[in-house]
């Protein structure tokens, strides 16, 4: 294991990191991958029940509400081996939603879907729609009070994971106001959600029509707390995003190397060309620089100005990191790379898609520079 110490990894990460390390391998073999793409589901339901059962939905969840009280710090090598197996499961957007919960939840709220999380229950965040926007605060969607409830409509997409989600977290524009709506997947009428294709073939996608949705006036989190859930959400799935960027870097480079310590070219290994070996270097060296500005960003988590700045220059570093190492795989297996057939292809197509969901490295530097010289 890399010793990770001097900049403060805690005795649980490491523990989750070697009990990840082996439960992602073990579960997640490409094979299984590729084959749980053509499956509607998109997963192994054992799987997520186990994951439900190691307590991981549990981590970053007080005590009080059935969690282990640690913090999002505690995710990150969980989020990492599973990029580096390319696990699909719901993980990652439930741990945001319950994120979501915690940072604008009331206290019944909390009390009534933490606990549910915390035992394995799959829950998704619904916040983007079709301008394409990284600003998760410019929202379409609207909410009108109808008696006691809140109608709405609009529509939103790349709802990760919706058709296995038992509570969907809206974001709606109500009265002017950012605001958020707990819905439940029982409630949706038919129709209400649509699959999605999208360039990760490892993951499972929804639009999401909320025309004819209506939610009681309970179900709203609270109503001055918009701008900071946002930015609770904003920074967790940067978090988690750059974890599982991190990860697939790691695994992309090791089948390279692979590839490149057994390939024959005239006779010759291709690993010992110097056109192949420098940039294989320098994928290794950027991959180092993610892992470590992703385990600073974990220790530097809770820490007001410092902690999105480190999340930020960890996102960059890793999308940057994952996309060129993935690059350069397919590259260098030649024609073999462009097929469907090289395991670099569902990297790249994995950190593309990272990249529209939380934003590429420029956006996250766009957004650091105004961090660090405003």
């Amino acid at each position: 294991m890399d010793n990770l110490g001097n900049i403060g990894t805690t005795e649980e990460q490491i523990e989750l990191m070697d009990v990840a390390t082996n439960f992602c391998r073990d579960k997640s073999p490409v094979e299984k991958v590729r084959a749980l793409i053509d499956d509607d589901l998109g997963y192994d339901p054992e799987i997520w029940r186990e994951v439900g059962e190691l307590g991981w939905l549990a981590i970053a969840i007080p005590e009080a509400h059935g969690g282990v009280g640690l913090s999002m710090a505690e995710v990150v090598p969980i989020a990492e081996q599973m990029g580096r197996n390319l696990m699909s499961t719901p993980f990652g957007m439930t741990t945001l939603a319950a994120q979501a919960l915690l940072a604008g939840g009331t206290e019944a709220q909390q009390a009534a879907w933490l606990p549910k999380i915390s035992e394995g229950m799959a829950a998704t965040l619904a916040l983007r729609e079709d301008h394409g926007d990284w600003d998760l605060a410019h929202v379409d969607c609207a909410g009108t009070h109808s008696g006691d409830s809140i109608a709405l409509a609009g529509k939103k997409q790349l709802v990760l994971w919706a058709d296995s989600a038992e509570l969907i977290i809206a974001s709606v524009m109500i009265d002017d106001r950012l605001r958020f709506a707990l819905i439940e997947r029982s409630a949706l009428p038919e129709g209400a959600l649509r699959r999605e294709e999208i360039i990760d073939e490892t993951a499972r996608s929804y639009e999401l029509n909320l025309d004819g949705v209506s939610v009681p006036d309970s179900a709203l989190l609270d109503a001055d707390r918009g701008r900071e859930i946002i930015e609770k959400v904003e920074l967790a799935a940067g978090l988690i995003h750059a974890a599982e960027m991190t990860g697939g870097a790691q695994a992309v480079i090791d089948y390279t190397l692979e590839y490149l310590k057994t390939r024959k070219q005239f006779d010759k290994i291709i690993g010992s060309y110097q056109a192949l070996k420098h940039p294989t270097v320098n994928n290794y060296v950027e991959y180092e620089k993610a892992r470590t500005h992703l385990y600073s960003a974990a220790f530097s988590w809770g820490e007001q100005g410092r902690g999105e700045v480190a999340v930020r220059m960890a996102a960059a570093q890793a999308h940057d990191s994952y996309s060129q190492a993935a690059d350069r795989s397919i590259q260098f297996h030649g024609g073999f790379g462009f097929t469907h057939d090289c395991d670099a292809q569902l990297h790249r197509r994995k950190a593309i898609m990272s990249g529209a969901l939380i934003g590429d490295a420029p956006y996250q530097r766009s957004k650091l520079a105004g961090l660090l010289f405003d």
